[in-house]
C-alpha cells in the first residue's frame, strides 16, 4: 500500500499536464473526431451537457432530457450562466459560418430555454452572450435566421429583469428591425415575413426599452427617426384607414392566416405612443409629421388623419396640447407650400381638436385660434393676390384653380375654429369669442389689406362666430354680450353689405335664443296660430332687465338702421323678424313689449315718410316686416284687443294692398305699386288704437304717444355710413355757407323796431311754452330717450369742435430755419432753437 501511494504521488504531475494538452487539443477547432469520445470525461461538466443537447442529425431536434439536466446544472450552479453563453455562442458562429442551421436553431432554442428558467443576478453575463448571438443571426441575409433571431429577442424582451441593466445598449437592434420593416425582398411572402419580424422585434425594443429609466436614450430623436417611420411605412399599406383611426385594435391576422404587418405596425404604434411621458411626446410626433412631408401624404390626407386619430386616442389626456401644438407649428412651417397641403394640415388639426377638445387642452386654446386666424389672413392674401395677376396671367383656369384651392383653405380653418370653439365649456367660449371679435377689422381702424380684403376677412370671421357661438346658452345676456363684444359687433351690422349685416344677425340669434326657437319660426310670414308653434320660454331674469334697460336702445337702434339700408334683400328681412321674434321671446317684459310697440311704428313712419328716397321694394318690405312681428307680438302676449286690431289691419292689407305682407312682397314676380297713399290710415298700424287696445294694469300705454328716436353713436363713423351727427354737421355747414355777407344783412332801425325790441310779451310767452314742453318731455319720456338725446347734442359739439381744432392748431415751429410751401399753404419761417419761447414748466 505505501508503495501503490508513492506511485501515485509520482505520476499526478504527468497527469495534470496530459489532462492540459487533452484540453487544448479538445477546445482546438481542428481537434479530431476521436478525441471527443476518448477524452470526454476530462473536460468541464458544462462542456458537456451543452454538447450532449446537439444530436448527431440536427433533424432530430433538441434533446429534451439533456436540455433538463442542463438548465437543472445552470440554475443549481448561476455562475456558470456566463461560460455556458460564451460556449454556446462560440458554437452558434460555427454553425453559422458552416451554413449548418439546423444546429443554429437547436441552439438558440436552449438558449430560448435557459432565458426562461434562470432569474438569478448572474443572468447578466449571459444577456450579454444571448445579444450577441441574436445580433449574429439579424446581420445574416437570410430570411429564416433572421426571424429566428427576432422571435428569440420578442422572448427575451417579455422577460422582466428585477434590476435595471447600466450598460446595455439596444441602438443596433433599433437600426436592424427598421432596416427589416423596410424589407424589399422580391418573393412577396417572404417579404411580408420578413417586415413582420421587424415589427415585432421593434415592439420588443419598446416593451424592453420604455419602462427601463436607464434606457430613455430610446426617445431621442436618433432612435425615433427610426422607429416611427418603420411603423407608419407598413400602416400606408393598410386597406381600411377609417378602421385604423378608431380607439379599438384591429386583427394582426388576416383572413388567409398570415400575420397583417400593417396592423402589427399599428399596435406597435400605440403601444410607443402609449408609454410616451411628458417630456418626450414632441420626439414621438416630430417623425410622424416629416414622414408626412417625405411622401406626400398630406394631400389626399386619409392616412395623415388616421395616424393622428391614433395619436390622440393612444396618449394620455393631459399630453394632448403637445400634439396640437406640434401641428400649429408644422402649420405656420408650412405657410408657403400649396393650398391643398395646408388644407390637409388644417383638417388634421381639426382631428386632434374634436378629440382634445373635451379634454384638457392646457393654455393652446387662445394659440389654436391665433394661428388659425393668422393663417385665414394669409389665405385671403394670397387669394386676392392671385385674382390680381389674373389679367397678366396667361393661364385664367390655373388662377381659377388657386383661388378655388385657397377657398378649400378657409373653409377647412372656419370649420377647425367652430368646431373647437363649439365643444369648449362656455366660460372658455365666451373667451373665444371676444378674441375671434378682437380680430375682426372694422373701418376706421388700420387694415393692411385693401377693402375687398377687408370685407373677405370679416365675412370669414363672422362665419367662424356663428360656429362657435352655436350651442352657446347663457344664463344671463349681459354675460353674453359684454358692452366689449356687442359694441363692435353692431359696428359691423351697419357696413353696407347685406351679407355681413346677415351674419351680424345670425351671432345675434345664437346667442340670444337660449331655447332653440328658430327652427319653429321659418322665416318671415303671418303665423296664424303662434301657440300651436309651442315655444319653449321661461320668465324674464332680473339680470336680463337690466341688460334690457341699458342695452335695449341699443338693439333697436340696429335693427332700426339695418331695415332701411337699399341693398337689403328677402333673407335680411326673415333675420331681422327673427330677431324681433327671439327678442320677444326671451327679453320681453311690459316695458320691452312697449319698446318693440314703438319701434315697429317709427318704422313704418319711416317707410311712409321716405325721407331717404328708399326704393319701393325696401319699403314694402319694412311694411311686411311690420305686419308680420305684429300679428306675432300680439298672439304671443295674448292680448285679445291688440290681437283683433292687428288682424283687423291684415284682413284690410289682403283686400286692398297685399303688397304690404310677407307672404306677397317677397315673391318674385310681386306687383309693387309706384307710391304708398298716407292718407289711407285703414291699412296701416295706428299708435293711438294700439294705445288704445293695451289700456289697462301693466303696460304704459302713454309711452306709445312718444315716437321712437334712435339714438347716435360713434358707430356709424367707424362703418363708413352716413350718420345722424354727419348729416346735421353737413346741414349746419350748408346753411353757414349760403348765409350771405353781414353787411347785406343790415337793417334799417325804425321806431317800430325799437317798439318791438322793447315789447317783450310776446318773447316771454314763447319761452314759457319752451320750457313747458321741455318739462314734460323730460317728465314722460324714457330715460333711454333723453340720455339718446342729449348724447347726440355732445355728438355735435364733439365734432364742431374737432373741427374748429383741426382750422386753429398749426404744428410746432421747426428749428430748421427753412421756408417750404406744401400742399397749396405756405409755411411760416422757422425759429432758431434759442429763439423759441418755451413755457416755464418745460423748462428745467
Amino acid at each position: 500500500a505505501r508503495d501503490f501511494i508513492q506511485l501515485v504521488e509520482m505520476l499526478k504531475p504527468l497527469l495534470f499536464h496530459t489532462r492540459l494538452v487533452l484540453r487544448m487539443v479538445f477546445n482546438s477547432s481542428v481537434a479530431p473526431a476521436g478525441v471527443c469520445g476518448c477524452c470526454g470525461p476530462l473536460r468541464p461538466r458544462y462542456k458537456r451537457l451543452v454538447d450532449n443537447i446537439f444530436p448527431e442529425d440536427p433533424k432530430d431536434g433538441l434533446s429534451k432530457s439533456d436540455m433538463e439536466k442542463l438548465t437543472f446544472y445552470a440554475v443549481s450552479a448561476p455562475e456558470k450562466l456566463d461560460r455556458i453563453g460564451e460556449y454556446l455562442a462560440e458554437k452558434l458562429s460555427r454553425d453559422v459560418v458552416r451554413h449548418r442551421y439546423g444546429y443554429v436553431v437547436i441552439a438558440m432554442e436552449a438558449l430560448d430555454q435557459l432565458l426562461m428558467a434562470c432569474h438569478s443576478q448572474s443572468i447578466k453575463p449571459f444577456v450579454e452572450s444571448f445579444l450577441r448571438m441574436v445580433a449574429k443571426l439579424l446581420e445574416s441575409r437570410e430570411p429564416d435566421l433572421q426571424v429566428l433571431g427576432t422571435n428569440s429577442f420578442v422572448k427575451f424582451a417579455n422577460i422582466e429583469e428585477d434590476t435595471p441593466s447600466y450598460h446595455r445598449r439596444y441602438d443596433f437592434f433599433v437600426s436592424q428591425f427598421s432596416a427589416m420593416c423596410h424589407s424589399t425582398h422580391e418573393d412577396p411572402e417572404t417579404r411580408t415575413r420578413i417586415r413582420v419580424a421587424g415589427i415585432k422585434g421593434l415592439q420588443g425594443v419598446v416593451r424592453k426599452t420604455v419602462n427601463d429609466e436607464l434606457q430613455a436614450i430610446i426617445w431621442e430623436p436618433q432612435h425615433m427617426d427610426k422607429l416611427i417611420p418603420s411603423m407608419l411605412f407598413n400602416m400606408q399599406d393598410s386597406e381600411d384607414l377609417d378602421r385604423a383611426g378608431h380607439p379599438s385594435t384591429p386583427s394582426v391576422v388576416g383572413q388567409d392566416g398570415e400575420e397583417n404587418p400593417a396592423a402589427l405596425a399599428e399596435n406597435c404604434f400605440r403601444e410607443l405612443l402609449g408609454r410616451a411621458a411628458y417630456g418626450n411626446m414632441n420626439n414621438a410626433v416630430r417623425p410622424v409629421l416629416v414622414h408626412l412631408d417625405n411622401h406626400g401624404l398630406w394631400d389626399p390626407n386619409e392616412f395623415a388623419v388616421s395616424c393622428f386619430r391614433i395619436i390622440m386616442y393612444s396618449i394620455q389626456a393631459q399630453h394632448s396640447h403637445h400634439v396640437i401644438q406640434q401641428v400649429l407649428n408644422h402649420l405656420d412651417t408650412n405657410n408657403r407650400t400649396t393650398p391643398r397641403v395646408r388644407a390637409g394640415i388644417v383638417q388634421v388639426l381639426l382631428e386632434t381638436v374634436a378629440i382634445a377638445a373635451k379634454g384638457s387642452v392646457g393654455p393652446t386654446v387662445l394659440e389654436v385660434f391665433n394661428t388659425l386666424l393668422k393663417h385665414l389672413r394669409m389665405s385671403v392674401d394670397l387669394e386676392l393676390g392671385e385674382s390680381s395677376r389674373r389679367n397678366s396671367s396667361s393661364s385664367v383656369s390655373s388662377v381659377r384653380g388657386k383661388e378655388s384651392d385657397e377657398r378649400i383653405v378657409q373653409n377647412a380653418i372656419i370649420q377647425t375654429i367652430g368646431f373647437f370653439g363649439g365643444n369648449l365649456p362656455d366660460y372658455q367660449r365666451a373667451e373665444v369669442m371676444m378674441f375671434i371679435m378682437g380680430k375682426v377689422p372694422v373701418y376706421g381702424t388700420p387694415c393692411h389689406t385693401l377693402d375687398t380684403g377687408t370685407k373677405r376677412i370679416q365675412t370669414m370671421l363672422l362665419s367662424s362666430l356663428i360656429m362657435v357661438t352655436s350651442g352657446f346658452k347663457s344664463k344671463s345676456m349681459a354675460a353674453a354680450l359684454p358692452p366689449s363684444f356687442l359694441d363692435p359687433l353692431f359696428s359691423i351690422s351697419l357696413m353696407e353689405d347685406s351679407e355681413l349685416r346677415q351674419l351680424v344677425l345670425e351671432i345675434l340669434h345664437n346667442i340670444i335664443d337660449r331655447h332653440d326657437n328658430r327652427a319653429k319660426l321659418r322665416g318671415i310670414r303671418i303665423i296664424p296660430n303662434v301657440s300651436a308653434l309651442k315655444f319653449k320660454r321661461e320668465k324674464i331674469s332680473k339680470q336680463d332687465i337690466t341688460f334690457m334697460k341699458k342695452h335695449g336702445q341699443q338693439l333697436y337702434r340696429h335693427i332700426y338702421l339695418g331695415c332701411k339700408e337699399e341693398d337689403n334683400v328677402h333673407k335680411n328681412f326673415e333675420l331681422l323678424f327673427t330677431t324681433l321674434a327671439i327678442l320677444t321671446i326671451e327679453l320681453a317684459n311690459e316695458e320691452v313689449v312697449i319698446d318693440l310697440i314703438r319701434l315697429s311704428m317709427a318704422l313704418q313712419e319711416m317707410a311712409l315718410a321716405n325721407e331717404e328716397n328708399m326704393p319701393m321694394f325696401i319699403r314694402c318690405g319694412i311694411m311686411a316686416l311690420v305686419a308680420a312681428y305684429l300679428n306675432f307680438l300680439s298672439k304671443m302676449i295674448a292680448h285679445l284687443p291688440l290681437c283683433q286690431h292687428v288682424s283687423k289691419v291684415i284682413e284690410l292689407r289682403n283686400l286692398d294692398a297685399p303688397y304690404l305682407l310677407p307672404e306677397h312682397v317677397f315673391r318674385d314676380k310681386c306687383q309693387l305699386p309706384e307710391s304708398l297713399d298716407k292718407n289711407d290710415r285703414q291699412v296701416y298700424f295706428q299708435a293711438s288704437d294700439m294705445a288704445e287696445c293695451l289700456a289697462g294694469p301693466g303696460y304704459n300705454v302713454e309711452r306709445l304717444s312718444i315716437p321712437y328716436v334712435p339714438q347716435v353713436t360713434d358707430e356709424d363713423r367707424l362703418s363708413r355710413r352716413k350718420s345722424f351727427v354727419d348729416t346735421i354737421s353737413l346741414q349746419v355747414d350748408i346753411m353757414s355757407n349760403s348765409l350771405p355777407d353781414k353787411s347785406l344783412l343790415a337793417e334799417e332801425i325804425t321806431f317800430e323796431t325799437l317798439k318791438k325790441a322793447i315789447d317783450t310779451t310776446g318773447l316771454e310767452e314763447q319761452e314759457r311754452e319752451k320750457r313747458r314742453q321741455v318739462m314734460e318731455k323730460f317728465q314722460k319720456a324714457p330715460f333711454e330717450e333723453i340720455a339718446a338725446h342729449c348724447e347726440s347734442k355732445a355728438n355735435m359739439l364733439h365734432d364742431r369742435l374737432a373741427q374748429i381744432f383741426e382750422l386753429t392748431i398749426r404744428p410746432p415751429p421747426s428749428p430748421s430755419g427753412v421756408v417750404s410751401i406744401s400742399t397749396g399753404h405756405t409755411q411760416h419761417p422757422s425759429v432758431p432753437v434759442y429763439e423759441m419761447k418755451f413755457p416755464d414748466l418745460c423748462v428745467y
